[in-house]
């Protein structure tokens, strides 16, 4: 079911009368709005599953191998969950996410499973170059030490651990504090897409939340946003425009048949 009029009219009516705030740090920023995950997905064709009633939103890219779903009534701490299954070339994987994650953060993930992203750099180098501190080999936190990226092992006999990252309440001493949100990678998650989300997490420009929305803690720092609320519209549909281009781009590159070189078989190499 391609997105309507009506979806974008709706999301329009409800952003028009709140006044944006920039909201930082983005892993402190709140949920937001969710649309900006779904609508992106449904503007580049893929079909909702569940009950336009229920609670539950469940989506199916257009080749029926991704599957997202936001489950707002999930006990397990996870409202989003996203899965591939396995073809006979590419491994399954499995990725979810906690309730307060930023929207904005999360769809740096779904926007690079819809379009052909740019080959990501080092994930370390990501968060290192924007001043998140290096703990060890395999861990970071932000600034503040409220957020933490960390690369785990599966077991001691794998050698593809899986990526965790976490925002938390600071703790006492060794006790933690309790969690905000949480995002889980398993081992098999493509490297692009968890690169993806990590500079969509680090980047520190700030987010933009109405007065009136959740923040995912009391220390996030809001002020006043020089965006109108028409503009923040009218940004949500550019990138709604931009995306289906880019996927529609990334679908002929993938069924775009390579031409063989010119000219007449090589030649072999004179005997010595």
């Amino acid at each position: 079911m391609p997105l309507s009029e009506r979806q974008l009219v709706a999301f329009a009516d409800k952003h028009a009368w709140q006044i944006p705030l920039d909201t930082s740090p983005r892993h402190l920023a709140g949920p937001g709005d969710a649309r900006h995950v779904t609508h992106a997905l449904a503007a580049v064709g893929w079909s909702v599953l569940s009950d336009p009633l229920g609670a539950e939103i469940a989506l199916s890219s257009p080749d029926r191998r991704h599957r997202l779903q936001f489950d707002p009534q999930s006990r397990s701490g996870a409202w989003w969950r996203v899965r591939a299954q396995p073809t006979d070339t590419e491994v399954g994987w499995y990725a979810e996410f906690g309730e307060l994650i930023p929207a904005e953060v999360l769809a740096g993930f779904t926007d690079a499973l819809i379009t052909a992203s740019p080959r990501q750099m080092d994930p370390w180098q990501l968060v290192t170059s924007a001043g998140w501190h290096r703990d060890s080999q395999s861990t970071a936190r932000s600034p503040d030490a409220m957020c933490s990226i960390e690369r785990r092992p599966v077991s001691e006999f794998s050698h593809q651990p899986y990526w965790h990252v976490e925002a938390r309440e600071l703790g006492h001493r060794q006790f933690p504090g309790s969690r905000i949100w949480h995002a889980y990678f398993d081992e098999h998650t493509p490297a692009r897409l968890v690169g993806s989300f990590l500079t969509a997490l680090v980047d520190p420009r700030p987010l933009q939340r109405g007065t009136s929305d959740r923040t995912g803690h009391y220390s996030a720092v809001q002020e006043p946003s020089p965006h109108s609320p028409q503009q923040i519209v009218d940004a949500h549909t550019q990138r709604l425009q931009s995306l289906r281009a880019r996927s529609r781009a990334a679908r002929r590159q993938q069924t775009t048949p390579t031409t063989p070189a010119k000219g007449g078989p090589a030649q072999p190499a004179p005997r010595r």
